[in-house]
């Protein structure tokens, strides 16, 4: 392949990796080359040979599928070119485990390296860690990106030996991922970390993935966990294993918001018997449908932690409420949707100036 070749068929290739900036398949577009290129970012593998086994992976050691490999010099002057022609503003460079993870990460940090030094691009980067990575490459990905991840892809060793017999949860993974954090922290480098599940593949519960998502944001800091619905992919062994719902995708992406921005506890989400959240509700109106001894709240009074509580209001019309406050009453809910809250949602939830709304405004507002 040309350069150009590689650059789409390795950015096909990282389709599966979700990041800030990235998007999914239906965001990304064509440059006027012919190449796919997600939103300001150059999304791509270093290399798609890779000696792990993940069931559910595409570029998965055991499956019969064209493999290719950029050198560091080729992808960074890839790079630079759609750089310097404002095609990119940033890149999300990951790889298949090739030789074995500090090999395989050695070539990506020497690409980064090239387009930090020899062609002076100080934009964002985020270098994925590969599972099992020693310190020194840990250490050097924190020095030049913004951005650094290790994927669990399962919520714990249980689930993981159900779609990986390579990897080691505990060493590779999590332990991993425990080191980027202790080195970030001695470094003193505000590189930010996330983590990515593979959602359905092992048939692990809402309730684990999120209790893994929440030990991780409270112990090790997390910046951002990201959900990954699972796809069946051909010619592998989970082919023939149920795709997840993208509803549920979107649930574990309501919920996790609660834990990193509503102000909720791991324990205050709602399970079903099943260990999975109930698909009738966003989770926060099924907690609040759950605790009717908190409601109504009076909007006119209400602490910003109180109005985070309400379905339909989120932090940012939380702080307009209380600053519309400061010059008068909330009187009507036509009022609530001028600072930004889903007025109908939370109608039910709230009192206006000591009285219930007596009508729910129009789906147009």
């Amino acid at each position: 392949m040309d350069i150009q070749q590689k650059i789409d068929f390795l950015g096909r290739a990282a389709q599966w990796d979700i990041c800030r900036g990235c998007g999914t398949e239906t965001s990304r577009t064509r440059d006027d080359l012919g190449r796919w290129i997600y939103p300001d970012m150059l999304k791509v593998l270093q290399t798609n040979i890779c000696e792990k086994d993940c069931f559910y992976c595409a570029n998965r050691s055991a499956r019969n599928t064209r493999r290719t490999s950029f050198t560091p010099d080729e992808l960074a002057y890839a790079f630079a070119q759609m750089a310097q022609r404002n095609l990119v503003q940033g890149l999300f460079l990951s790889s298949g485990v090739c030789g074995n993870a500090s090999r395989a990460m050695e070539r990506m940090l020497a690409t980064v390296e090239l387009i930090r030094r020899r062609y002076h691009f100080a934009g964002y980067v985020h270098l994925k860690i590969l599972p099992g990575a020693d310190d020194a490459c840990i250490e050097a990905a924190i020095k030049m990106a913004q951005r650094v991840s290790v994927n669990l892809e399962a919520p714990n060793a249980m689930r993981l030996e159900a779609i990986s017999q390579s990897k080691d949860f505990q060493h590779d993974l999590l332990g991993t991922l425990c080191k980027v954090d202790e080195l970030r922290r001695q470094t003193g480098r505000p590189v930010s970390i996330t983590t990515q599940f593979v959602v359905g593949a092992a048939d692990e519960t809402d309730r684990e993935i999120l209790s893994s998502a929440a030990h991780l944001y409270h112990k090790l800091h997390l910046d951002r966990a990201y959900y990954s619905a699972f796809q069946p992919i051909e010619n592998t062994p989970l082919e023939n294993h149920p795709l997840t719902p993208p509803s549920r995708e979107h649930r574990l992406y309501q919920a996790d918001f609660l834990l990193r921005q509503y102000g909720f506890h791991y324990e205050e989400i709602v399970f079903d018997p099943q260990g999975n959240m109930p698909s009738y509700g966003d989770p926060k109106l099924i907690w609040a449908m759950h605790h009717p001894e908190i409601f109504p709240v009076e909007i006119n009074t209400a602490s910003q932690e109180q109005l985070l509580r309400i379905p339909g209001i989120g932090p940012k019309s939380a702080k307009r409420i209380i600053a519309w406050r400061k010059k008068g009453k909330f009187r009507e809910l036509y009022e609530l949707a001028k600072v930004g809250a889903d007025a109908n949602r939370a109608a039910p939830f709230v009192l206006l100036n000591g009285k219930r709304p007596c009508f729910q405004m129009p789906l147009s507002l």
